[in-house]
This record gives C-alpha cells, sequence and structure tokens, in this order.
C-alpha cells in the first residue's frame, strides 16, 4: 500500500559526495543529520561513512578504499 504525501520526515538525512585516494567517487551517501552540526559541522560524516565503507567491504570481501574527501551534496563551493 502506498504512504500518503508528506508521511516521509524531512531533513532526517545529508547526503554526500565521497571521494576516494584512488581518484573514484560515489554519489549521495546517506548519513544522519544529528551526527551533523555544531563546531564540527560536516566532518562528522567522513568517519560515518568510512564506518559504512567498512562494512561494505566486509561483506564483499574486498578491502575498503581511504577516503580523501567529502562533499555535501547541494553545497556551495568555497
Amino acid at each position: 500500500m502506498a504512504k500518503k504525501p508528506g508521511t516521509n520526515p524531512k531533513g532526517e538525512f545529508a547526503f554526500f559526495n565521497v571521494f576516494y585516494e584512488d581518484g573514484s567517487q560515489r554519489s549521495n551517501r546517506r548519513v544522519p543529520s544529528e551526527l551533523l552540526g555544531g563546531l564540527d559541522g560536516d566532518e562528522p560524516a567522513k568517519a560515518a561513512i568510512a564506518e559504512q565503507d567498512r562494512e561494505i567491504a566486509e561483506k564483499s570481501g574486498r578491502p575498503a578504499l581511504e577516503i580523501k574527501s567529502v562533499e555535501r551534496v547541494g553545497a556551495k563551493k568555497k
């Protein structure tokens, strides 16, 4: 059965593009919004995404890639 429009909570997740040391990129990685903000800004997102990558690597049997940088989707460049 379909959900009623507007029942999904907005702002629950922030989305990030992730750039890896080998030059690859992954888009729209979800990070819970409750981890972000404050004095650290988006820095906790990198740790959360690294943890997600570790879990994926364990399940796939491949080594996790080293994260070079993360960038919030839709954020203006400085």
